[in-house]
């Protein structure tokens, strides 16, 4: 063959080849792993490729793993769907290929009966999601809506006995208060708060009776305490709320286990159960015992102002009193004090704290201010 054929052939076949290595070039594949609605690899389903910027189909079967692989796919968008017995039961649409990378494209079954579940929970459906229906499924959907529905309207019920009862609480009607929230409780029973709300309104009534009375209305407070934290066991506030209820009405040790339980809950606000449950002893007279509680809110938190003033006013009443009239004050009680101007130096308790120290010693500092004092000069 001459020579300038060769040429020819060679610049042809040179041509060729890089035409195919062109094309080649332009492929790329889409792969994926389907599971049924149960988790499991979904073995056979067919998987449809349907390009959308220049028209082509493709398809193929997942494997035994259940997963599918197609190579050798134009550059391009694609709708990639899944059908099972000839009914299209998920699909990923606009998935975009690339070059020297595989596209993954994941179907799971329990998911799309989890959102088909959401639809029946009153979430829309598309249209596309719809189509993809079959007629039990949809009729599964709308009764699952219209059960939603009727609850709502329980729920709705429920809401407005609810609402009631703490607006009455809000204006002090502790009767209509209790009506409204035995009224939830006939639709719910399962409502820790609605509980949690009664027994305080019961705590209340009962603060105004006296004898047999109260103590039935004692009564129906304590079983409302224990079933708010018999739904609810780890909040905290339920547990002091009944403890300052048991104490309050004579029921000491059983007031206190509550009291511990609910700073083991909450150690970040456990100073302030404590203090709460000094208040309420003080408030019952017993002085030393709410001294104590006083102490065990200042080992939770020791910058509980509150506390060291009260430490300071049980200390006062031991000071001493000799027989010319010098006063000395119990140990503690001074400082006591002072820590309380030191913390809340315009505190409610701030005056009171000042005339103390005065009236123990006129050489005591009672001078405090937000503001540190100025070192004096000599």
């Amino acid at each position: 063959m001459p020579r300038f054929a060769w040429r020819h052939l060679l610049g042809a076949l040179g041509l060729s080849l890089l035409f195919a290595a062109s094309s080649l070039a332009q492929t790329s594949s889409l792969e994926g792993d389907v599971k049924d609605e149960n988790g499991q690899p979904l073995v056979g389903g067919l998987i449809k490729l349907e390009r959308k910027d220049i028209r082509g189909n493709y398809q193929t079967k997942t494997n035994k793993k259940g997963h599918w692989f197609h190579a050798g796919l134009p550059l391009g968008t694609y709708k990639v769907s899944l059908e099972v017995n000839g009914k299209v039961m998920d699909f990923a649409d606009n998935v975009r290929t690339k070059f020297g990378d595989t596209e993954k494209v994941d179907f799971n079954l329990a998911e799309q009966k989890a959102r088909q579940v959401a639809a029946a929970a009153g979430v829309p459906l598309t249209q596309e999601q719809a189509r993809q229906m079959t007629p039990e499924q949809r009729r599964q959907i709308e009764e699952a809506t219209k059960k939603r529905q009727e609850q709502l309207g329980k729920n709705k019920a429920l809401n407005d006995a609810f609402n009631a009862g703490k607006e009455a609480m809000n204006t002090k009607n502790w009767d209509g208060a209790i009506e409204a929230f035995n009224k939830a409780n006939e639709m719910d029973p399962k409502q820790h708060v609605i509980w949690g709300s009664l027994a305080e309104c019961y705590v209340q009534v009962a603060n105004t009776k006296t004898g047999a009375e109260q103590q039935a209305v004692v009564g129906k407070a304590m079983e409302s305490y224990a079933k708010a934290i018999e739904l609810k066991p780890d909040d905290a506030a339920y547990h002091n709320n009944y403890g300052l209820a048991l104490c309050r009405f004579g029921k000491m040790a059983e007031g206190q286990a509550e009291l511990a339980k609910a700073a083991s809950l909450d150690p970040q606000n456990a100073g302030r159960y404590f203090y709460n449950l000094g208040a309420i002893l003080v408030n019952t007279g017993k002085a030393e015992e709410a001294y104590e509680a006083f102490q065990n809110a200042l080992k939770a938190d020791p910058n509980y102002a509150e506390a060291h003033y009260q430490v300071g006013v049980y200390l006062l009443s031991k000071a001493s009193v000799s027989a010319d009239g010098k006063v000395t004050p119990a140990p503690g009680t001074v400082e006591a004090f002072q820590k309380y101007l030191e913390l809340k130096p315009t505190g409610p308790f701030a005056d009171s704290a000042k005339g103390s120290l005065q009236a123990l010693s006129a050489s005591i500092e009672t001078q405090f201010s937000t503001k540190p004092a100025k070192k004096s000069r000599k």
